[in-house]
């Protein structure tokens, strides 16, 4: 009867195994477009790579019920400027963790041309890595990070709304080199969802351990208060 059950669920297209299971379902959304340099580039990959072989976000990944997240990258600049630079990774552990550090080090940069900002298009497109992601999510999240304002595409805010309606969590990290009041961009337009939050740095020299104040926070569901700072992160090192 078992066998008559699974030629019927592969007849039928289906999959007879289940997802594996994870605590989190992160998308990195990194703005690569024309305003961002290779020098600033550099330190925003690096920032993320130093991220992932702390032990303090290890130690947040081994927190969760499911000991295991889920994480992929993409880059991102104008309206149909998006590109995932790896396939979803699964994190369970010093290693995995090593593994995906060394992978941000050595991929190289993808390249857009003009200057244009689509966050909306960012957030659309990784709603669709979302959805297609092989393993089953407690929670899913989008992290976006960026210099500049939605000027390209819909509207950012639209984009927000039809994910936060998916049951997908909006977090921002603004980096306001350019742009003083970005951070207020990113509350009103980008953020959405359960316990989302805005970090704000006024140079890229701040990007590593905002990142990794930001991350930590996102992998073990903190609350404001409980969540380390960038500025406590930085007395530590």
């Amino acid at each position: 009867m078992r066998r008559l059950l699974l030629l019927i669920v592969l007849l039928l297209g289906g999959d007879a195994r289940a997802a594996e299971k994870v605590d989190l379902a992160l998308v990195l959304a990194v703005d690569v477009s024309g305003s961002i340099d290779a020098q600033e580039f550099l330190l925003q990959r690096n920032g993320y790579a130093d991220a992932f072989r702390d032990p303090r976000l290890i130690a947040a990944v081994m927190g969760g019920r499911e000991k295991r997240i889920a994480v992929t990258l993409l880059e991102w600049a104008g309206s149909t400027g998006q590109i995932q630079v790896f396939p979803w990774m699964l994190i369970d552990g010093r290693a995995a963790a090593y593994a995906l550090a060394d992978r941000l080090k050595t991929l190289p940069r993808q390249v857009f041309g003009g200057r244009s900002t689509s966050i909306s298009g960012a957030i659309d497109a990784s709603v669709r890595l979302l959805e297609s992601s092989p393993y089953e999510a407690e929670r899913r999240v989008i992290d976006v990070s960026g210099d500049g304002h939605n000027n390209a595409g819909r509207p950012a805010g639209y984009a927000r709304d039809a994910a936060v309606l998916k049951g997908i969590v909006i977090n921002g990290l603004a980096i306001m080199t350019d742009d003083g009041i970005l951070d207020i961009h990113y509350h009103q337009e980008v953020i959405g969802g359960p316990g989302s939050f805005v970090l704000a740095i006024e140079t890229f020299a701040e990007f590593k351990n905002a990142i990794l104040s930001k991350l930590i926070r996102e992998v073990a569901d903190l609350p404001a208060h409980l969540a380390p700072t960038p500025k406590q992160l930085a007395a530590v090192d």
